[in-house]
């Protein structure tokens, strides 16, 4: 019998069993990556036309502090995703790049008049605002979402938003908070599949996360919700369909897919390293259950691309969005 080696199968452990054992599953794992993990060069010229303005308005953004692999295309073509209240986070999740911040500190009351002058210099359409945790907080940092939307619609009114929120440790009310101030997307991610979570956000919750995205579409009927999931951690296809069911039974309308790249040797492990055609597979599947939008692909992050949910909102228009070309 040949042995795991020479089968080119690698061992991995059932997580949330006191009894795991070590069983093989029928993937090939590399220890590289692979050719469609490779990206281009950006045009440094544009990437510095964005790098000064966040640098001139002390902005910081989830494509740098995440180190996230599209910052050259992102940069290039003008946009990016801003990072309110960090850039230190109070969880440390064991697969991300930003930094962990025992010690809390304020928020800055000229943040939100600073992202909107970025947005207005930049001249985005669409801009996603995302936060790091802020556990310390009462309201998890809802207030600064709020101020930080208002700024924007007072001088880029035609420009659309979404945020980008954490779980807020399930306070409803923090959540009422910041759909009043009407974001044209809500975007919270689930991240990973419910068997990764011990492993995966030791502080998060999966059903808590699936009742955030249900009680955003009951409390405001007209946003778009979406959420997004990273691929390679040890999942398998059916864990991730059975998200993908999980996520549109809440009444999820779009959804992201893509790989886990490990940013530093102390970070999460890399399980597998997804082909492009599975990629594609759970793109059909995702749409053949209601998805109004699947982006999947191994360099899908949970923003990228994101303007083109306005013409997504053009084809499936809600009462109360009467967003421009």
């Amino acid at each position: 019998m040949a042995s795991r080696a020479q089968d080119g199968l690698k061992p991995f452990m059932m997580m949330g069993d006191a009894n795991a054992t070590s069983i093989v599953i029928n993937v090939t794992i590399s220890t590289s990556k692979p050719d469609w993990l490779r990206v281009k060069a950006p045009q440094w010229e544009r990437v510095g036309t964005t790098k000064t303005t966040l640098r001139d308005l002390n902005l910081n953004t989830v494509c740098e502090e995440a180190s996230c692999p599209n910052i050259g295309e992102c940069f290039n073509s003008g946009t990016a995703t801003f990072l309110i209240m960090g850039p230190a986070c109070t969880r440390a999740c064991p697969y991300c790049d930003i930094d962990f911040e025992k010690k809390t500190k304020p928020l800055d009351p000229t943040e939100p008049s600073r992202l909107a002058e970025a947005v207005r210099r930049m001249g985005l359409k669409h801009v996603v605002i995302t936060s790091v945790n802020r556990d310390d907080l009462e309201d998890g940092g809802a207030s600064q979402f709020v101020a930080c939307i208002e700024a924007v619609r007072s001088l880029s009114p035609d420009t659309t938003i979404e945020v980008l929120i954490p779980d807020l440790c399930g306070n409803w009310d923090a959540l009422v908070t910041i759909l009043a101030a009407r974001p044209e997307v809500m975007n919270h991610n689930t991240e990973t599949v419910p068997r990764l979570y011990r492993r995966t956000r030791p502080q998060g919750d999966y059903q808590r996360s699936l009742e955030l995205i249900r009680r955003s579409r009951q409390l405001m009927p007209q946003v778009y919700t979406k959420s997004g999931l990273m691929v390679g951690l040890g999942e398998t296809d059916a864990e991730i369909r059975q998200v993908m069911r999980d996520l549109r039974a809440v009444d999820c309308d779009i959804l992201t897919i893509g790989q886990y790249l490990q940013p530093t040797a102390k970070h999460l492990g890399v399980k597998e390293f997804v082909t492009p055609q599975q990629f594609d597979a759970w793109r059909e599947y995702g749409e053949s259950i209601g998805f109004l939008q699947v982006v999947s692909s191994p360099l899908t992050r949970s923003s990228y691309h994101a303007a083109e949910v306005r013409s997504l909102m053009q084809r499936y228009p809600r009462s109360g969005n009467t967003t421009k070309c």
